[in-house]
């Protein structure tokens, strides 16, 4: 029996997340930027809306440096071609050179384009 569309929307979109996730923990900016709408934004918990081309280079430069994300929990809501992934994750990362295990809520959005689920923004609180 083949998944229902629904479920592999779900699965489609929690592996673009782990693949998100993956390549923010490897430093890995060429996989990100693949990954990631050209129009990708990061809201940090600053409120500093960061331009994709902007965060990957910070991260080239050492200023964002992921060690470890370990995610609590995560929720997924699936409305059409769109939906809404929240994961809680302790990100341990080294930002503009202070090293802290960051409790952090990442709100990210996507959108089905074409057979791809794209990572269009995401927003980060804490916890």
């Amino acid at each position: 029996m083949q998944p229902s569309a629904d479920q592999r929307a779900r699965e489609d979109i929690l592996d673009a997340h782990r693949a998100y996730l993956s390549a923010m923990d490897e430093s890995d900016t060429k996989a990100l930027d693949e990954l990631l709408d050209d129009g990708f934004t990061l809201t940090h918990m600053t409120g500093y809306v960061q331009p994709k081309a902007e965060w990957l280079a910070q991260m080239r430069q050492g200023r964002f440096v992921y060690h470890a994300i370990d995610e609590k929990k995560t929720t997924l809501d699936i409305d059409g071609d769109t939906a809404r992934l929240v994961a809680r994750t302790v990100t341990d990362a080294t930002v503009y050179g202070t090293r802290a295990d960051w409790r952090l809520q990442l709100a990210t959005d996507y959108a089905r384009k074409g057979d791809t689920w794209v990572t269009l923004h995401t927003v980060a609180t804490t916890w």
